[in-house]
């Protein structure tokens, strides 16, 4: 699976289990209502939404035009750094603003949240090339 319809499949996947886990997240952690909790969850998987085809486009764009091909441990960490770290500067403020919490709460609420989607991010993405392949711009 290649292009626009392997970018569909990933993100809806992806962002379907997201949803799940930041809501039931932000209830444990900031005491958030269950339809609050979801909210937000929706809120910030609509970011991450827009984040990832732009972030997917611009990794894979620079990865066709390394000399190695493949997906190592060192590029897939490089992918999930990158993409979360984006999400940062969209989500703290959002929860900030939802949750009624101070910005340095908000972030103190994303770091645990990032720790937790940086390994999903990385275990994600390693599953779903094992089972839908590499992407062209991976591949030798």
């Amino acid at each position: 699976m290649q292009g626009l319809k392997r970018k569909i499949v990933y993100v809806s996947l992806f962002e379907l289990i997201a949803i799940a886990l930041t809501s039931s997240a932000l209830m444990l952690l900031a005491g958030s209502a269950p339809g609050h909790a979801g909210a937000a969850a929706v809120a910030s998987s609509m970011l991450a939404i827009i984040w990832n085809f732009i972030f997917n486009g611009m990794f894979e764009s620079w990865e066709a035009r390394q000399p190695t091909r493949g997906r190592n441990w060192k590029r897939r960490v490089a992918h999930a750094i990158g993409f979360e770290g984006g999400l940062v500067l969209a989500i703290v403020p959002l929860f900030a603003w939802w949750l009624d919490i101070s910005l340095w709460e908000a972030l103190v609420l994303d770091m645990g949240l990032l720790v937790f989607f940086m390994v999903y991010t990385y275990v994600f993405t390693l599953a779903f090339d094992r089972i839908f392949g590499l992407p062209a711009s991976a591949q030798g």
